[in-house]
């Protein structure tokens, strides 16, 4: 316990300049993470240009844990393109094949309707109540790339908040403590 004695002993002998130069580097830090992530909107077209796999209805081409890179442009979504939509009523995003495309020639609009790999129907009953097609608003981007596994990260944070607040607390002690 003498290192908790340390650290606490290093953080009053601080001076205010040294810990106000500490905290303008972790809001330097936390502005250039927003900075990069609204680039990364601005450039793949997609509100969210990264998600994660959270479940295991699209194995085995994406495993739960995988991280995926959207992009979403304007040619038309084809049958057998990976998408991530939003759901009207659900907060989380889902990942899915899009197995059916329904465009209407009177005005061009494109419905489409989707499916895990891993389901064994359609996801009409994922859809807000009486919803049988998904519209281009529903749709946040294409599966452009992934990275597997990486996503763990975020799906453990989230689902035990106590390894998040460890963590925040750790790296928020290490900020303070460091010494240039």
């Amino acid at each position: 316990m003498g290192w908790v004695a340390d650290g606490l002993d290093s953080i009053r002998s601080f001076q205010i300049r040294h810990v106000l130069t500490q905290i303008v580097s972790l809001g330097m830090i936390v502005t250039s993470a927003l900075i990069i992530w609204k680039g990364l909107t601005c450039v793949t077209g997609s509100q969210s240009p990264v998600v994660v796999v959270l479940s295991e209805s699209m194995e085995p081409g994406f495993k739960r844990g995988d991280i995926l890179f959207l992009q979403m442009n304007k040619d038309p979504i084809r049958a057998g393109e990976i998408v991530v939509f939003n759901v009207d009523g659900r907060e989380i995003p889902i990942v899915h094949r899009v197995i059916k495309v329904h465009e209407r020639h009177d005005t061009g609009e494109i419905q489409v309707l989707t499916k895990g790999d891993n389901n064994f129907d359609d996801d009409r009953l994922l859809y807000a109540h009486g919803q049988l097609w998904l519209e281009q608003h529903h749709i946040m981007g294409r599966a452009v790339g992934f990275l597997p596994y990486l996503g763990w990260v975020t799906i453990i944070m989230t689902e035990k908040p106590i390894v998040k607040f460890l963590l925040i607390g750790a790296l928020g002690l290490l900020i303070i403590t460091a010494k240039e």
